[in-house]
């Protein structure tokens, strides 16, 4: 082998080592520190509007950051979306997560890839322990009303939307809702969020421009 052909090869393989060394920190990036992601649903709105862009945090999420009251978080969606009333365990109303998948692979490509998997944005409303309670169109967290101030002012949280609307929420899971409460699909007919469940804290967006900031 010539020295020209052995300046190709070292060069190829110069190229080849660069660009697996970038997807290896982007990979790393987005699934331990931030991601972009778009706003497909309209069950935050006025906060977070169809199509607008977002970088989620996922730092709290690498160092188990326990999550708090107001914060926005991504999370995987259920396997069961709505419970019905005679069906719901009250004893433990957490959300059920049934459909796993089998094999490292799988659970490689659904959990690190993310490859068909869905997520939802809400915020975080009840903690660990804490009575929720929905009536009136209002929550009342263990016995006081929540001040709400995120939320358009014409707004009220219905109980109707669910079987989940007077629980204590467990150890380990949080209870959250969409900011458009007539129409978020959340606690209220899934249940509780386990913690291992979050994927992020939405933390920036940065699309449309005249919106840019962080996200309250």
């Amino acid at each position: 082998m010539n020295d020209e052909k052995k300046f190709r090869i070292k060069d190829i393989l110069e190229w080849v080592y660069c660009i697996v060394i970038a997807l290896v920190l982007a990979f790393l990036i987005r699934h331990f520190i931030g991601t972009p992601t778009i706003v497909q649903q309209p069950s935050m709105n006025p906060t977070l509007m169809q199509n607008q862009r977002l970088i989620l945090n996922r730092f709290s999420r690498t160092i188990k950051e326990e999550p708090k009251r107001g914060d926005i978080v991504t999370f995987e969606a259920p396997s069961t979306s709505h419970v019905f009333m005679d069906e719901a365990d009250l004893n433990n109303p957490v959300a059920k997560y049934e459909k796993e998948p089998k094999g490292i692979f799988n659970k490689f490509t659904y959990y690190v890839l993310e490859i068909n998997k869905t997520s939802y944005i809400k915020r975080v409303i009840g903690l660990p322990g804490e009575r929720v309670k929905i009536e009136n169109g209002k929550v009342y967290i263990n016995g006081e009303e929540l001040k709400e101030d995120y939320l358009d002012s014409s707004v009220k949280t219905y109980s109707e939307r669910g079987a989940f609307t007077d629980i204590t929420v467990p150890q380990g899971t949080v209870f959250v809702m969409g900011d458009n409460r007539p129409h978020s699909t959340d606690s209220r007919s899934f249940g509780c969020v386990p913690f291992e469940k979050l994927e992020s804290k939405v933390w920036i967006r940065f699309w449309p421009l005249d919106v840019f900031g962080k996200v309250k």
